[in-house]
């Protein structure tokens, strides 16, 4: 499984070992019961450490340079499998342990808005050649670009990043990124359009395609070690818990706030790593927040962790309203929602207030905390 010398190093040691660090990271991660081992993630995991040892080399003076200046550049990395298999975990070894000073770590959906809004403010100043302004600044700052949740489901966007892809594959950027589809699989609205496979061949092209296949879905297995999503009330244990959660589902990450733009203002939240979100009913629902922050909410997030939902009565309608809608926007996406409450599900509202959405709103409350629906 590894070499027995691996388990006497520490993480940080870990580091300065060529072909070896993410290993040791991850055993050591084993071994502290952060992480189940899987010989599936060791797989993958090998593809990575062979990425980190190519993009650096460290010259006499110590400092780290790309190989692409040195000949063949350095090929890029799709990594694909089904939900909770560990490719975010990995992700974050492989980001974490490269020393690369021009590096960035962005969930696709958020690139792809960034796009857009460059796009946008290009046009405006009636520039020409888009795509390759924006490789160009990409590249300028950003050697290697990380994806979190590679999907495509639209072709204007799939002929943009053609383009912009190319771009930046001819300038030396490398990119990995995580998805749960095989890029012959990106596409799921029917016959593939032609535009569309012209992007799927130069993504396969460039990068090598990687299954992660492991066989259980290990966000699942330690939600079920919760024992439940719904705590009551707001008291030390629930909010212990929750923190618990957060700490068990990002291994353990640092709590480091987080803001999302939409439509030009801020979302902020307590704190954010990889597909979970911690937050505050203060932050979501006491803010003039609508469905287009709800609606990035969970198209960025796959679990979101929520404090201090109080009951409802005649002094927060609008917050009753805003916690409704967000409760929607979790249930139509699927999201796993993990919070804490006042009262129990069934009490969260005074009937005499005739808020009827809330009924509706209870009822999904309480259809998120079963089996069926975590299981989805």
């Amino acid at each position: 499984m590894f070499k027995k010398f691996l388990s006497k190093m520490t993480p940080a040691q870990a580091k300065h070992v060529a072909g070896e660090s993410l290993l040791i990271e991850y055993q050591w991660r084993v071994e502290q019961g952060l992480i189940d081992y899987d010989p599936a993630q060791v797989e993958a995991l090998h593809y990575l450490q062979e990425m980190l040892d190519k993009l650096t080399t460290e010259d006499r003076s110590g400092f780290l340079r790309l190989p692409s200046t040195r000949g063949k550049p350095c090929k890029s990395l799709y990594i694909y499998g089904g939900v909770g298999r560990g490719k975010s975990m990995l992700m974050d070894l492989f980001y974490d342990h490269c020393p690369i000073q021009e590096k960035r770590r962005v969930h696709f959906h958020t690139f792809i808005l960034e796009v857009h809004e460059f796009s946008h403010r290009w046009r405006l100043e009636k520039k020409q050649d888009i795509i390759h302004a924006l490789a160009d600044e990409i590249n300028a700052s950003t050697k290697l670009l990380c994806f979190d949740e590679f999907h495509v489901i639209d072709v204007a966007n799939a002929v943009i990043l053609d383009r912009l892809f190319s771009r930046l594959f001819e300038l030396g950027t490398v990119i990995v990124t995580t998805s749960n589809r095989h890029p012959d699989d990106l596409y799921q609205a029917g016959l593939v359009p032609e535009l569309f496979l012209k992007f799927i061949k130069l993504l396969k092209a460039s990068a090598d395609v990687v299954e992660l296949v492991a066989k259980h879905d290990y966000r699942l297995t330690r939600l079920h070690g919760a024992e439940k999503t719904y705590f009551y009330p707001l008291d030390e244990y629930a909010a212990s818990a929750l923190e618990q959660c957060y700490r068990a589902l990002t291994h353990s990450a640092p709590l480091k706030p987080c803001s999302l733009k939409v439509l030009g203002r801020n979302v902020v939240m307590r704190a954010a790593h990889g597909e979970v979100a911690l937050t505050t009913f203060d932050e979501m629902c006491r803010q003039p927040l609508g469905p287009a922050d709800y609606l990035k909410i969970v198209q960025a997030f796959r679990v979101v962790i929520l404090s201090g939902i109080p009951r409802f009565g005649f002094d927060n309608h609008d917050e009753a309203k805003r916690f409704s809608t967000l409760v929607d926007a979790l249930y139509f996406h699927k999201v796993i929602l993990i919070c804490s409450a006042e009262v129990a599900a069934r009490e969260l509202y005074d009937e005499n207030i005739r808020a009827f959405f809330l009924k509706r709103t209870v009822s999904r409350l309480i259809e998120m905390q079963s089996d069926y629906y975590l299981k989805q």
